[in-house]
């Protein structure tokens, strides 16, 4: 074998080791990396645009970059949006022990992320455990929200109604009380988790912040926050929730089987300024990728009235 030959063979071996390697690397994005603090948590946001600040919440399993189609809407529209990976997940810190992930603290992140941003407050969105902290942040500190986006969580109380009284809710909930269980995180693995993701360009990315993530702290949103039990079991909700102050509206996949369309009933009641739902019946638990179009289109356009 000559010098030439062994020479391009080493150069090959080279060039595939790189490329490997950058395909297991996550992937790039437009926006800025930055990091807010509650209580020595870090807390990893993503930054894009300029304008009216709009923090975005995921859910699970998911991390900040389900919101990369609507960030983008929404910056061509003149916002800054601002999408976190919440705590336990991706770049955030991962503190042990279900209290940490107890509500207030969830709320505390929010709150943190809109003080790192210099501003007094911010429209914000959420979906599934991000909706969760959402509904709580705009009772619980309603100066800090100007308008609520809600994906596919219903108030407190239509969840707790639900739990006690809709069977087809009940059964949509054994999921939650498998993760509530000590242990559960053992059958997860970051694959599995993104198992829901249907573009082939993200999913590399979901399964690397999942292999980040600490499944532990994924459960222990179910373990502190959950409502335990179903029927006469269900704890019973407070007699009042503070009243929403701010605007909102609500975004629901009909097809969801985690969570059921009919917990949105008399939700206006918990609110003290319009309401606007949009029940789309195609959709399913990740509407915002189900429906992207029209979720984009009508989140840009709701905002938009009320800027």
């Amino acid at each position: 074998m000559d010098g030439r030959r062994i020479i391009f063979r080493m150069t090959l071996a080279a060039a595939l080791l790189i490329a490997g390697a950058a395909s297991a690397a996550p992937r790039a994005h437009s926006g800025t990396d930055r990091y807010a603090v509650n209580g020595g948590v870090k807390i990893h946001y993503v930054v894009q645009g300029r304008g009216p600040l709009v923090v975005l919440i995921h859910g699970f399993p998911d991390y900040w970059a389900t919101w990369k189609p609507l960030m983008a809407s929404l910056n061509a529209a003149g916002y800054r949006t601002a999408a976190m990976d919440l705590r336990g997940y991706n770049l955030s810190d991962k503190p042990q022990g279900e209290a940490a992930y107890a509500m207030p603290n969830l709320v505390g992140d929010v709150a943190a992320v809109i003080k790192a941003e210099a501003q007094p407050k911010a429209v914000v969105i959420g979906h599934d455990w991000g909706a969760a902290i959402a509904w709580q942040v705009a009772m619980q500190r309603p100066e800090l929200v100007k308008d609520l986006v809600i994906l596919s969580v219903p108030h407190p109380a239509g969840l707790a109604r639900e739990l006690a009284t809709n069977k087809a809710q009940q059964a949509g909930s054994d999921y939650a009380r498998n993760f509530q269980k000590p242990g559960s995180e053992k059958a997860l693995t970051a694959e599995s988790l993104a198992g829901w993701v249907k573009d082939p360009k993200e999913k590399p990315g979901y399964v690397a912040a999942f292999r980040r993530s600490d499944f532990a702290a994924m459960m222990n949103y179910y373990r502190a926050n959950y409502p335990r039990g179903t029927g006469a079991q269900t704890g019973a909700p407070p007699t009042a929730f503070p009243p929403v102050q701010a605007p909102v509206l609500i975004i629901h996949g009909m097809k969801d089987t985690a969570l059921n369309a009919a917990g949105h009933n008399g939700v206006w009641e918990h609110v003290n300024a319009d309401t606007t739902l949009l029940m789309i019946p195609t959709a399913g638990h990740f509407v915002q990728h189900d429906a992207e179009a029209l979720v984009n289109r009508t989140i840009r356009d709701w905002l938009n009235e009320r800027r």
